[in-house]
């Protein structure tokens, strides 16, 4: 659609600035939290992730929908975001695995676009200012209008949004990555099936297929599912999975967290799991200015503290430098946790916010990132390694 035939779309946020563009996806109105994310590749995973949902996000990539779309590279059944900001779209794509274009996706499941603006200026306006709430309209274009549907919407702080993305019943996962990609790291697969209970916060995909990679029997459960019910199916490990919104709202979560310390099932947490995790030791969170989002946040031990990368593994036992994939906007505070508990394994070090930990008497550990990746590198992938390392330490001690 060229530009002079496209509708027009106005994107107004919570301070009053604006900007012009065109429309691609679905017509309407649109409101949600205003994010960036520097990623270079895997819009539509971006897009399909949990943990944007409630959020509008930049690309700050200025091309997109080169690809088009495809159902292998969903991370979940639809899009999950309020809406999608980006400098130019592609309506042909070209890409031997599209099955579609992004803009006819985002229509058919209504989401609604804007293109045509300056994606650096906007991405400045957020790094200076932080993430804030926003709109995306084809059908109000006056922003002071625009604007008081803005201004009416509850901030981010404070919303539970894993409600709106858990499952609503107990399911199974047994579809590896290797059916998907065959470019992924391969795991051995375990002679005796590990059960692993994941508690679904708002689950990507591709958690659940390295999980399944290892031969791992997985069963992923709702977000209120209490402690007694999840260790019902004798579980050897349980997970808390990646979502959206503020995780000092999941009480739910975090209830059943406090009451399955005591169970000594190994525990591995990512993102939201990962604070759920800290949270459930007593932490407390707080929400980062613009949060950090993209797919080559850099990280290493305590030994590259001097470099210039974003997040340190401080464990003694590693001394290497990982490309993470991050999506999360919020962080535990460092001096709220017990050190006589919890160590803190990985900091990111563009801010010092904690990106990873361990319990030291509990076979308990959690990172910020993403190891999973989809999209994003593989260099973590060893911590789905040493989840079920734990798991078959813990089976044979029993």
């Amino acid at each position: 659609m060229p530009i002079s035939t496209a509708p027009n779309a106005l994107l107004v946020l919570a301070d009053g600035t604006f900007y012009q563009g065109w429309s691609f996806g679905a017509a309407g109105t649109t409101i949600g939290e205003v994010v960036f994310n520097t990623g270079m590749t895997g819009y539509q995973e971006v897009l399909t992730d949990p943990s944007y949902c409630g959020q509008i996000v930049t690309f700050t990539c200025p091309e997109i929908g080169n690809t088009g779309v495809n159902p292998e590279d969903e991370e979940s059944a639809r899009p999950q975001v309020k809406g999608a900001i980006v400098r130019n779209i592609t309506h042909q794509p070209s890409n031997w695995r599209s099955t579609g274009t992004l803009t006819n996706y985002l229509k058919q499941h209504n989401i609604p676009g804007i293109y045509g603006l300056d994606t650096r200026a906007l991405t400045r306006k957020l790094r200076s200012s932080g993430a804030m709430n926003g709109a995306i309209s084809t059908t109000v274009l006056d922003p002071v209008e625009l604007l008081g549907q803005v201004q009416d919407a509850p901030s981010m702080a404070g919303l539970n949004l894993v409600r709106q993305v858990t499952t609503p019943t107990v399911y199974e996962w047994s579809d590896p990555t290797d059916s998907v990609w065959e470019f992924s790291p391969t795991a051995n697969p375990l002679e005796a099936p590990l059960t692993v209970v994941a508690i679904d916060f708002g689950i990507k995909r591709n958690i659940l297929r390295r999980l399944a990679s290892y031969g791992c029997r997985i069963i992923v459960v709702p977000v209120h599912t209490p402690a007694a019910e999840i260790l019902k199916y004798n579980p050897d490990g349980i997970f808390l999975s990646n979502g959206p919104g503020d995780p000092s709202t999941v009480t739910e979560g975090i209830a059943t967290m406090k009451a399955l310390l005591s169970s000594q099932k190994p525990i591995f947490g990512i993102c939201m799991g990962h604070q759920i995790v800290g949270l459930s030791l007593g932490a407390e969170t707080f929400k980062l200015k613009f949060g950090h989002r993209g797919l080559n946040q850099p990280a290493g031990d305590g030994k590259s503290a001097a470099a210039s990368v974003s997040v340190m593994d401080t464990s003694p036992s590693r001394s290497r430098v990982e490309i993470t994939s991050q999506n999360h906007g919020f962080a535990l505070d460092p001096g709220s946790l017990s050190e006589t508990e919890v160590e803190i394994t990985h900091l990111n070090l563009n801010d010092r916010t904690v990106a990873g930990l361990r319990h030291k008497t509990l076979p308990i550990f959690s990172v910020q990132y993403h190891p999973e990746a989809s999209p994003g590198p593989h260099d973590a992938d060893y911590l789905f390694e040493q989840f079920v390392q734990t798991m078959q330490t813990a089976r044979q001690g029993t």
